[in-house]
């Protein structure tokens, strides 16, 4: 199962939950073209949903929606590997697997373990574009 969890909601603004069902649509049929310069997706993948990581690792990321919404995330788990979907095709990932893509459609970083959030912001904070977004912010454009 494809599922595209809250923070879409957030970062899509009214009317987002209809969006965030057809996302959650598309990314299972598609994949990530749908986010593609709008959003920063995180795809979580396990063998099953109840893997313990995955609980773990959603734990980590509630624990920062504010900083997460502001840095453009979506949040994806993937826990069906029978589904063999576009996700699983083009990231291949063996068992659980954390990884990050920027808002140009790459893989910018995958880890096999849950990663903490604390980390998750440094790694986008020093990305290009999330430099360009800061600095954009601060002259008020």
């Amino acid at each position: 199962m494809v599922r595209v969890l809250a923070l879409v909601t957030g970062l899509l603004g009214a009317g987002s939950a209809l969006m965030a069902a057809d996302l959650v649509r598309n990314t299972a049929e598609e994949g990530l073209d749908a986010f593609k310069w709008v959003a920063r997706p995180v795809v979580i993948f396990a063998d099953a949903e109840a893997d313990p990581r995955v609980a773990q690792q959603l734990q980590y990321l509630e624990q920062e929606t504010d900083a997460l919404l502001e840095r453009d995330v979506i949040i994806i788990v993937d826990t069906d590997p029978a589904a063999n979907g576009p996700l699983r095709q083009k990231l291949r990932p063996r068992d659980f697997m954390f990884v990050l893509v920027g808002k140009d459609g790459q893989v910018k970083y995958r880890k096999p373990d849950p990663v903490p959030v604390r980390e998750l912001m440094r790694l986008i904070d020093r990305m290009p574009m999330r430099q360009q977004e800061v600095e954009a912010q601060r002259s008020g454009g």
